[in-house]
Parts: C-alpha cells; structure tokens; sequence
C-alpha cells in the first residue's frame, strides 16, 4: 500500500510538472520604460522623457533598468526593442541577464545601427544561450534584466534613443504540445490586409534569397501607406555579426524608424491574430517545415471559410494566397507559432467599435496605459487639469464593458489606475475615459 501510494505521488508530480507554463509578454514603452532605470553612466532621459539617450559631450554610456519578473517560469524568451538611430555614427546595443542562484553574465541580444563595439559580447552562459535573437535556457527561469550600451564617434554626432523593450517568455512544452487539429478547426471571420506584394527574389540579384524577414516587413508598411524602399529596408536589416537579414529583433527596429510600434511574439491561434488584423495591426509569420526550411511571409487575413490567406514574398504567385491550411498550421505553430507584431505610432482608434471614438482632443488633459502590451496587469494613467465627474471603463473589441475603474467626480491632478486582467483571455482591449466634454480612448494588448 505504501509503495503504491509512494507510485501514485510520483506520477501526479511528475503530471504537474511536466504541464506547459504559460505564455507571457512583458513589455515596458516610454514613460514607463524611464521609469524602470536603476543606474546611468553617461546617458540620460530625454527631455519628453520617454526615451534614454547619450548625455552631452560624451561618446559612449550605459543604462541598467530595474530587474523583472515573471507569474511563471520560462526556458524559453523573445526580447525586442523600439528606438532610433539618426545616421551611420551612432548606435545602440540591448543586453540582458537572467537570475537563478545568482545572476548570469549579460548576453548581447542585438545592436542598431551598426556594430560599432570592438567586442559583440558573450552570447551563451553555462545554462544557456542566445540563439541568434532567440533566447534559448536549459532550465526555468523568472527573472532578468535589461541593460541598453549608446556609443558614437564623435560628441558632436547626433545620439541615438531608446524609448520601448520587450519580452515574450514561454516554456517549449507549449510548442511542443501544440493541437494542429484543434487549431486548423478554428476558422476565423473573413478579412483582408491589402499591401504592394513584393517578390523577395525579384528584388535583387545578389541578396534576394536571403531577405524574407525585411521583405515581408516592407509589405507591411506599404500595407501602412508607407512608401519604403524594400531594397534599402533589406540592406539596412542587415547584420553583420552574425551574417543575416533576418534577425528577428533588428526586423521590429527597423519598422519602427518608420513610425511603426513593433514587438517580437507568439500567437497559439489563428483567432488571436483575427484580432490583431481587426483592431489594426500587422503580424509577419516565422513558418518552418512542411512548407519551407525557414521562412518569414506577412498574414494578409482569412477568407469566408476561415482559411488563412498570406503575402508570401517567396513566390511570383504570394499576393492573397492561400497554402495548405494544415500544412501552413504546422508550418508557424510546430515552429512556436513566432511572429513580428506591428501597429502604427499613435493610433489610439478600434475601427471595430464606432461608438467609443473620441470625440474630442484637449490638451489639458491625458490618458496613457503602461506597459503595453501587458500581462495580466498594467497602469493607467489619467491626468486632469479641470474638475469634472469622470468615467474610466475597459470595452472589449465588441465593444461590451468589462470593467468600470472609476466614476466619480476628479479634481485636477494625475491619477493612477492598476487593472488587473488575469480573468480575461488575451486580446485587444479599449480604455476610455469621459471627462466633462473631454473623450478619449487608448488601446491596451493583453497577451497571456
């Protein structure tokens, strides 16, 4: 009896132990970036500050950010970044560092513009490495640490800045024990992403074999109205260190120098990218086999049967079209289901939901949500410089009110609302607030 029992809670351990963690996203933009510094040398926070930057007079500096952690263990991670780089004599390089008994040493994740260091970095540890841009770790972790290194030739060049850092964690049992099934069965409503389609290897003779990742993101900008040359966009995705274009990272940097707000993620569903294409956003799909060896190609949407329809730059015939479904879901979700998220700067409207627009914009007043995307909590931001009875409330994409944060008269001042959303699945969220004659509404991911 007691060996049975002794059997019995072995298997029921080993059961829980071996279940998936789950998906999560962290990321940390602007203000609430800043807000995250722990240590400087020779950088600063921008003037608006919602960015760090190199101090005046000064060549090369470092900023450490307050360490994080996650609800759940990971062994697996997608760090990404936003910022800017005016010209060829300055750069930005991204480190991180995960604790576990101790810290690690910092892994170089990436650099923007250019590589400009005499040494890369360390880019593997005892218990792990980066994987080209993949953070790859032979246990579980649940914390880690940013660190951003500026460097530029002269102190009268102009500095590069950094205003966003993300990371995605998840543990490759998930992937591993992915449904294909029960995801090609998912047939989402219909929708359509047009765009310029470009065919990678008509592009250019020399480097078109090897420049899906910057191909497929131009056809996302175009789809913007973003008049990029894909060319140039391809050569300036290039990375020397490593000898690619198409480090998943730099691709997300890229589109945002043209005023795209980027994230490298995970979707598990063909109806959570349904949503992102709803609400505005763009997703570029990093495909495996059957289909191909590696792949990237832009979601242009679904058709009346719920098929996923893509803009594949690997073929002539890749405008609208239409692979395999099983085929196709095999190809992203085995693969882990990656992809770039993108949405342009400053769109703060869900064309889904007509009757929550603002209806006017004041400039004594401000809303802002941080971090964004979040997981399972994030900040918002009110402020006021009149007195007026307030509503803050959380619509989801159908527009059905899931929360009322606050209603009630406000004075004039800044206030700060937490919402926690871990009773709600993953989606594109709508916070608006009415204040007197004054209406706004700002959108919020929830990625679990």
């Amino acid at each position: 009896m007691i060996n049975k029992l002794i059997l019995l809670l072995t298997f029921y351990s080993m059961n829980i132990l071996s279940q998936p963690y789950p998906d999560q996203f962290y990321s940390y933009e602007k203000e609430g970036l800043t807000a995250r510094v722990e240590t400087m040398s020779g950088m600063e926070i921008s003037a608006d500050g919602e960015s760090v930057i190199l101090s005046d007079g000064v060549t090369e500096g470092y900023t450490v950010f307050t360490a994080d952690s996650s609800e759940y263990p990971f062994n697996r991670g997608l760090p990404s970044w936003n910022g800017h780089v005016p010209n060829d004599n300055s750069s930005f390089k991204v480190l991180m560092r995960y604790y576990k008994n101790g810290w690690t040493k910092w892994l170089t994740i990436g650099y923007w513009k250019n590589n400009v260091w005499s040494s890369y970095g360390s880019t593997s540890f005892s218990d792990g490495k980066i994987d080209y841009d993949y953070t790859v770790l032979n246990s579980y972790y649940s914390k880690w640490q940013f660190q951003v290194q500026m460097k530029r030739f002269s102190s009268s060049d102009p500095t590069a800045s950094l205003h966003k850092l993300s990371f995605f964690t998840s543990d490759e049992q998930t992937t591993t024990n992915v449904n294909i099934p029960s995801i090609v069965n998912d047939k989402p409503a219909e929708i359509f992403i047009d765009t310029d389609h470009f065919y990678q290897y008509g592009l250019d003779p020399d480097i078109g074999g090897d420049i899906c990742s910057p191909t497929s993101v131009s056809m996302v900008l175009r789809s913007y109205g973003i008049q990029v040359d894909p060319v140039q966009f391809a050569n300036d995705n290039y990375d020397n260190y490593w000898g690619m274009f198409g480090i998943w990272p730099k691709a997300v940097e890229n589109a945002s120098e043209y005023n795209v707000n980027g994230a490298v993620t995970r979707y598990r569903t063909w109806s959570e990218t349904r949503e992102v294409l709803a609400d505005g956003g763009r997703i570029v799909m990093s495909v495996g086999r059957p289909l191909y060896a590696g792949h990237l190609m832009m979601l242009a949407g679904f058709n009346a049967s719920g098929d996923p329809l893509v803009h594949d730059p690997a073929r002539k015939d890749g405008y609208k079209h239409k692979f395999n479904k099983t085929e196709l879901s095999q190809s992203w979700f085995n693969k882990g289901g990656i992809a770039y998220t993108f949405y342009l700067k400053d769109s703060s409207s869900i064309t889904s939901i007509d009757d929550i627009q603002s209806t006017r914009l004041a400039d004594n007043y401000q809303l802002d949500v941080y971090p964004n995307p979040f997981n399972p909590q994030t900040n918002i931001i009110f402020t006021a410089t009149e007195r007026n009875y307030t509503e803050i409330s959380i619509y989801d994409i159908l527009g059905r009110e899931v929360i009322n944060l606050y209603k009630g008269d406000i004075e004039p001042g800044t206030y700060k609302f937490n919402w926690n959303a871990s009773n709600l699945p993953s989606g594109m969220y709508l916070i608006r607030t009415i204040s007197g004659n004054y209406v706004k509404s700002v959108k919020a991911l929830l990625v679990k």
